[in-house]
């Protein structure tokens, strides 16, 4: 895979971690299984290691990719999220110790954000910089919440007093301590919670040239996922709100977190650049705050999505409306239901 961009690395370069041992590499193609085997490494915690991160590169391209109708491929759009978010960080020598992946917003005017943090778990892996190849093993955890609009409509007000009322009393997810949480798979292998991040592109569908950037970025890798069902609270009732919350965000996003549903995504990254490890601690929170509290992220909010013939995706505002109204009524429902208790 070539790339016509003449960016240098930052100096410091020395390699040979994916070399360090034989099941780490690209196999073959022809081999039984074509992928590296790096089951004999911990699978480490994200923001663990920050103080051996040397090197980084910055995805200033995270294209991502779904099928707005599950098992429709014609349906299947493209959207560029916010630039650099996204960073891969790892030693002199190649050993990934933390991935920062990307945060979005979904703005329901008069009402509020849902905000999405894509938060890493746990990952493994390498780089090489002299093939600009990738290879990482990676286990996330989609996060989801509320913060409210800062212009709201007197509806919006309404669904936010009786919100945080009701947040005083039950787990609902109007923080991101008391986000709901969605399960995530590897698309290929069921029930596996450890999903791999590839060389190049996918060839699982078409990329449209739009979503290309051979002529700009210094790499690119790949990586899927599938979505499950929300984690369960310790509440029936507040479960029962997040499903309601989960049908606003599919209806405002085009079915992107479905369960079932398989998240996509093409990251485009700069060339290597050196570590600041104070910055990148500080990284994730700044992206999530201008997020939650701006609705948009510092450097803008990427693409609008479109289908590959370029036409832009667009949601009818009468399918969000119904999503907010069903949440409207359960908050009223059970607003001032004394009885109501906390379901074990």
């Amino acid at each position: 895979m070539k790339f016509t961009s003449h960016k240098q690395a930052a100096p410091g370069w020395i390699g040979g971690f994916e070399q360090s041992n034989p099941a780490f590499p690209y196999p073959n193609p022809k081999a039984n299984d074509p992928l590296p085997d790096l089951s004999s490494l911990l699978m480490e915690q994200n923001m663990t290691h920050i103080n051996l991160l040397t090197r980084q590169q910055n995805v200033q391209w995270p294209e991502f990719s779904w099928e707005t109708v599950p098992g429709i491929p014609d349906s299947r759009c493209y959207q560029m999220f916010s630039p650099y978010i996204s960073r891969l960080g790892y030693t002199d020598t190649g050993k990934v110790y933390s991935i920062i992946c990307p945060q979005q917003g979904l703005w329901i005017k008069g009402f509020g954000t849902l905000n999405v943090e894509v938060t890493v778990t746990g990952n493994r892996g390498w780089v090489d910089e002299d093939t600009r190849e990738i290879y990482a093993d990676m286990t996330v955890e989609p996060k989801i919440w509320f913060s409210p609009d800062i212009e709201q409509s007197p509806l919006g007000k309404t669904a936010w007093t009786i919100f945080e009322s009701l947040s005083a009393q039950w787990p609902f997810p109007s923080n991101k301590q008391q986000a709901i949480q969605l399960n995530t798979y590897n698309p290929q292998v069921p029930g596996q919670k450890i999903f791999p991040l590839l060389r190049w592109t996918t060839t699982d569908f078409p990329v449209p040239t739009f979503a290309q950037h051979y002529d700009e970025a210094w790499s690119v890798a790949n990586l899927e996922v599938k979505i499950g069902e929300p984690q369960p609270t310790t509440s029936t009732f507040v479960d029962d709100f997040n499903r309601l919350v989960m049908n606003v965000f599919n209806a405002g996003s085009g079915n992107m977190l479905l369960a079932d549903n398989v998240l996509a995504w093409n990251v485009w990254f700069n060339a290597p650049e050196l570590v600041d490890t104070e910055e990148w601690a500080e990284h994730a929170e700044k992206w999530r705050t201008s997020i939650d509290v701006k609705h948009t992220a510092p450097t803008g909010s990427g693409s609008t999505p479109k289908f590959f013939s370029g036409k832009e995706f667009t949601v009818e505002d009468s399918l969000i409306e119904a999503a907010v109204m069903d949440l409207m009524h359960f908050l009223l429902k059970h607003a001032f239901d004394k009885h109501s208790q906390m379901v074990h």
